[in-house]
């Protein structure tokens, strides 16, 4: 896919410019097809300018691999692409979460982690009610406590 550009801003010549097809190959702007082999190839291959992409799956992990192996620093990529730093770290955070699991002995699949996150979850929202129960009942004979002094005077 050609670039049309409206402006005199030169194109970034920085990476090659690809799309990726549904058939699993990025074409480069003209036409010819290249072969994707191997994760990092199929990570790597895909580019096109920032202004003109969405951030697809492929396209994060992309960025968060730059950030893990140190090419780039959440803080840069973030300015770099108009994105958050909190983005970038929640991104990083999933692909390590997701890394950790894929080498587990016994993988789990998503719904099991995601029923022992709301597991977690409820167990410190129940947590949190008590500890909301205990201050009011304080308060509650602070007060008590306040008011027979006032009247004591």
């Amino acid at each position: 896919m050609a670039e049309l550009r409206t402006d005199s801003t030169p194109p970034r010549t920085d990476r090659m410019e690809t799309m990726d097809t549904p058939s699993g190959q990025a074409v480069r702007a003209g036409g010819k097809k290249l072969p994707l082999s191997g994760a990092e190839s199929s990570v790597t291959a895909v580019s096109v300018p920032d202004d003109m992409q969405r951030w697809t799956a492929r396209r994060r992990m992309a960025l968060v691999l730059s950030v893990l192996k140190g090419e780039l620093s959440e803080e840069d990529g973030a300015r770099r692409h108009g994105l958050t730093v909190a983005e970038i770290a929640d991104w990083r955070n999933r692909v390590l979460q997701a890394a950790h699991n894929a080498l587990r002995s016994r993988p789990r699949d998503t719904d099991a982690i995601k029923d022992d996150q709301i597991r977690r979850l409820r167990q410190k929202i129940g947590e949190l009610v008590v500890d909301v129960d205990v201050l009011k009942e304080a308060l509650q004979v602070a007060r008590s406590v306040h008011d027979t002094d006032l009247s004591d005077d």
